[in-house]
């Protein structure tokens, strides 16, 4: 029903849009108000002088990298640490300074400002992504302007930027193939239709993934219409829908399936089956000359069914009653996860750009409230491929759980000038209520948290061209429903993960045609929560680890000789990115939680999945506007995977060591007719670097090396 009244609701929006308006229509004149959508950070330039770190991946750094998924182009950006799982980013695993990449639950993901996940205050986990061929840029923060968006402000916001709608009629085309069965269409069509600015974009991947029976194939269809109403008013409206149907385990390996091959997969009748629907209005009104109020409506639906035989490498398989792995296809039954999310809201930010006392002041304050509820299912199949009940309590149903979480929450920022310094207050309130439903039992429990969430950040101008920035704010994330109230109805004493994050650094160009940002970060956890059992797998039950510290150095630069005015034409450009988390350890009276081992300290131990290095590097060449190249390199350090900091593997795979790994891109770019043709190849991971990137569920290796070419042509 929601999904329905989502869908007739954006179609009429946009019918709306694309009527003759009833005041004459401004186009693209000076005097219209502003686009509405909500940036984090802005253009590079705008780096300069945002109160925190922040970085920016702009359209010419996604196309010269040829990336294709979004874990590739982060790692463009110093502090972020993306895991990838199945080669294609559909589930990214996105860390930031130290802190769990696994399902990016840490890390606040955005579309043109709005919330991208599902369950941002109830589960924050990541079972879905669009292609990174659907967004224009990507824009990083790190600092105390997070508290603009939350509720995550422990590590980070990625906001994803997708094009403006097109006056002109424009349009485009990618088609790309290559090795391990990949082969990609997208496509984009824009322009001017009865007043309204259309932009529709599509996509269609398929691969064989990473590991064997791992096929993956989804596709994405999105649309974005714009119209100004006046001079004053602009509404931009969207709707998305994107379905997977992809042959993926859940489980990794044991030592001895990955020794036997590492991209191995004994589970050939697993299934992963996703709908996803998405629609949001904006509408940007100019209230006065200084004035400006925007206002966001959204809605999400996703439903995801994942059929397995296994949850991780310690089950072989989860049906114990069949006789064993050498009955998979036969006896063996499967479970159902079967999950159901709708999420509804509604924010507004009013502007005021002004002079206080003298000094120059922007200031917005805003209040959204925020709605979801998760329906969740597990069936016991009685065959490999069943899709209903068949073994089990309760007919086999194992689970039937409805879990709701409503927020609302208001902020207050301000950034005033004061001289060559600028000062940036703000505050933000979060209310959340939840409540978790057993379908099976009936029984019912609710409680609800309040977290006030203060951050500063300031800079200063050394010179027009370099600023020293620093900050300080409160890391704050809700725990999930499920672990803050019981199956039973009972309240877990689980109180929200909260941090104090401060960071210092430098940034802006030292010299013509180079830029840097170096900075040092400090995260005190007063509480972070964790796995109860490091190794259990992502639906592990969530525990309070206590006091936890991350503290390192990162750095980034970009240069170019043509910007220097070395070259002319031609240019040599450079960017690099580094990280080094010197601490990342548990601190104050901490013990192991993992079974056999509860009563051993892993005080001063090291986080789980917590490298101490992570960074990449390219250097490129360009001849011209028709030609270029560039070598990636990227590394990844070693990294413990529990509290107890294994080192020997054991034999389920899901603790040990995961040794450091190098891994060498190349990509090029060939423009024989002008701009509007490209023809592109690249070669990921040239010298097939075998590696491992995960043992949370069991081992998952790192991609093979793959050989993609395509071409993309511009109208």
């Amino acid at each position: 029903m929601s999904k329905s009244l989502s869908l007739f609701a954006s179609t009429a929006a946009i019918m709306a849009l694309a009527a003759p308006a009833g005041a004459e229509t401004a186009r693209g004149g000076a005097d219209v108000v502003s686009a509405p959508e909500v940036v984090v950070v802005g253009s590079r330039t705008d780096l300069l002088h945002i109160p925190g770190s922040g970085a920016t991946i702009e359209q010419e750094d996604l196309e010269r990298s040829r990336v294709l998924s979004v874990n590739e182009a982060l790692r463009q950006v110093s502090g972020v640490y993306p895991r990838d799982e199945e080669g294609l980013g559909l589930r990214p695993n996105i860390g930031v300074r130290g802190l769990s990449p696994t399902r990016s639950s840490k890390t606040l993901l955005l579309e043109d400002g709005l919330p991208l996940t599902y369950g941002p205050y109830g589960d924050n986990a990541t079972y879905s992504h669009p292609p990174v061929r659907r967004f224009q840029r990507i824009e990083v923060l790190k600092g105390s302007g997070q508290i603009r968006f939350g509720p995550q402000t422990v590590g980070g916001v990625v906001n994803y930027i997708t094009p403006s709608a097109p006056s002109a009629f424009t349009a485009s085309v990618l088609a790309a193939g290559g090795t391990e069965g990949y082969g990609e269409l997208d496509g984009s069509i824009g322009g001017e239709v009865l007043g309204a600015r259309l932009l529709a974009h599509g996509n269609y991947t398929q691969f064989d993934g990473v590991r064997a029976n791992h096929g993956l194939q989804f596709d994405d269809l999105y649309l974005k219409a714009e119209r100004d109403f006046g001079d004053d008013h602009r509404l931009v409206v969207r709707i998305g829908r994107a379905s997977e149907d992809s042959q993926v385990s859940y489980s990794g390996l044991t030592e001895a399936e990955y020794a036997a091959d590492p991209f191995g997969n004994p589970f050939p009748n697993d299934r992963f089956e996703t709908e996803r629907f998405t629609a949001s209005a904006t509408h940007g009104w100019r209230v006065g000359e200084d004035v400006k109020l925007t206002t966001s409506v959204y809605n999400i639906w996703f439903n995801r069914d994942w059929w397995r035989q296994s949850s991780n490498s310690a089950q072989r398989p989860n049906d114990t009653t069949c006789g064993g792995m050498a009955n998979l296809s036969t006896t063996c039954g499967n479970e159902g996860r079967l999950r159901e999310y709708n999420v509804y809201g509604v924010e507004s930010r009013l502007g005021w750009t002004g002079v206080l006392f003298g000094a120059p002041l922007e200031t917005e304050v805003g209040a959204r409230w925020h709605t979801e509820r998760q329906n969740r299912l597990q069936f016991n199949g009685a065959t490999p491929n069943a899709r209903t009940p068949g073994r089990g309590a309760n007919g086999g149903v194992a689970e039937f759980n409805l879990r709701y979480a409503e927020a609302v929450s208001g902020w207050a920022t301000a950034e005033a000038t004061l001289g060559r310094l600028r000062v940036s207050p703000g505050v933000r309130v979060e209310k959340i209520e939840y409540e978790r439903v057993n379908g099976l039992t009936g029984q019912r429990g609710e409680t609800d948290l309040t977290e006030v969430i203060p951050g500063l950040g300031v800079s200063f101008d050394v010179n027009p061209d370099f600023v020293v920035y620093g900050g300080v704010h409160r890391g704050f994330a809700p725990p999930r429903a499920e672990d803050i109230v019981t199956n039973a109805g009972g309240v877990v004493d689980l109180d929200a993960e909260r941090s104090v994050n401060y960071e210092i650094g430098l940034r802006g160009a030292p010299t013509k045609g180079v830029n840097i940002d170096v900075g040092a970060f400090l995260m005190n956890f007063e509480n972070q929560i964790v796995p109860a059992s490091v190794a259990g797998g992502v639906g592990a039950t969530l525990t309070s680890a206590g006091e936890t510290r991350h503290a390192g150095f990162e750095a980034s630069m970009q240069a170019s000789l043509r910007d220097i005015g070395v070259m002319q034409t031609d240019d040599v450009f450079f960017r690099a990115a580094a990280t080094w988390l010197a601490d990342a350890q548990f601190e104050g009276a901490r013990f192991s939680n993992i079974a056999g081992f509860t009563t051993t300290s892993v005080s001063g131990n090291r986080l789980p999945y917590a490298p101490e290095w992570i960074a990449s590097a390219a250097i490129g060449y360009a001849r011209g506007a028709w030609f270029e190249a560039q070598v990636e390199v990227q590394y990844t350090g070693e990294m413990f995977t529990d509290d107890l900091n294994t080192v020997a593997p054991i034999a389920n795979g899901q603790r040990g060591l995961i040794d450091d790994a190098t891994t060498v891109n190349l990509a090029a770019n060939l423009r024989p007719f002008g701009d509007g043709t490209t023809l592109f190849a690249t070669v990921k991971n040239v010298f097939d670097e075998t590696y491992i990137v995960d043992r949370s569920r069991g081992i998952l290796p790192g991609a093979p090396r793959l050989v993609q070419a395509g071409v993309a042509v511009k109208f």
